[in-house]
């Protein structure tokens, strides 16, 4: 059975730094693409960014230049470093499995929510 857990959410001011771990079990990690994703209240969810099987990752212009995604096999994860801060990023955070980055996303975690306040 595929399953993701989200952890490292929490408050921070904004030009503060978090670190996101999505950890993956029944599988592994660098079998799909994983992805990221935000949904603040009253809008809509948003991508923020993907690493596919080979490691390359692909990012949402909001976060571009300011978030790093990875991938670790030997911890089955896949981290999301946060650099920057702004407060428009405070939102629930979510990764999600898919077989390829542009494929529907077919396991999702539960979330961590994320505040930067200014």
């Amino acid at each position: 059975q595929v399953q993701l857990q989200e952890s490292g959410g929490g408050s921070v001011q904004a030009r503060g730094s978090l670190r996101l771990t999505c950890e993956a079990s029944g599988y592994t990690i660098n079998w799909y693409c994983i992805g990221w994703f935000r949904q603040a209240p009253g809008k809509e969810r948003e991508e923020v960014a993907t690493v596919d099987k080979n490691g390359n990752p692909n990012y949402a212009p909001s976060v571009k230049g300011r978030f790093t995604i990875s991938q670790d096999t030997g911890a089955n994860a896949v981290y999301l470093q946060m650099n920057s801060l702004k407060p428009e990023d405070t939102a629930m955070y979510y990764c999600a499995a898919a077989f390829e980055c542009r494929a529907p996303w077919f396991e999702w975690g539960q979330g961590t929510q994320v505040t930067v306040s200014s």
